[in-house]
């Protein structure tokens, strides 16, 4: 029985495009709550208000929590690393591949959609 070792970063292309893919999801994910937001409240230009959200960052609440501002936030990102874990150890194969291929954009876009709440809700607070 051999022993494998864990990587850190992919070695192959497919890899990096997977993790950039990640990245750009999260980041649209955003970005479409922020315009949906900015067009509910009827923003003459909602794909501008949507590129000009900024969060404002409340550094030291923040790093109480490890970086996360809510609890909310680290039990999502907690419960969705454990949720792929789960799915990657309990099936094989193709069904693994088709798993994770849907689970695991639906749990990114979760959670932008959670960075975007806490965003708005510190952002009314703050106003």
């Amino acid at each position: 029985m051999g022993m494998k070792l864990a990587h850190a970063l992919p070695d192959d292309a497919t890899g990096w495009w997977i993790y950039l893919g990640t990245l750009v999801l999260y980041a649209l994910g955003r970005l479409f709550f922020a315009w949906l937001q900015a067009r509910r409240e009827g923003d003459s230009h909602p794909v501008r208000a949507a590129f000009a959200e900024e969060d404002d960052p409340d550094a030291t609440s923040a790093a109480l929590r490890g970086g996360f501002r809510s609890y909310r936030q680290f039990f999502g990102f907690v419960g969705s690393a454990v949720a792929v874990v789960l799915v990657a150890a309990l099936t094989g194969g193709r069904l693994r591949v088709v798993l994770l291929w849907i689970i695991v954009p639906l749990l990114v876009i979760a959670l932008s959609y959670l960075d975007f709440f806490q965003a708005r809700k510190a952002r009314s607070r703050a106003a």
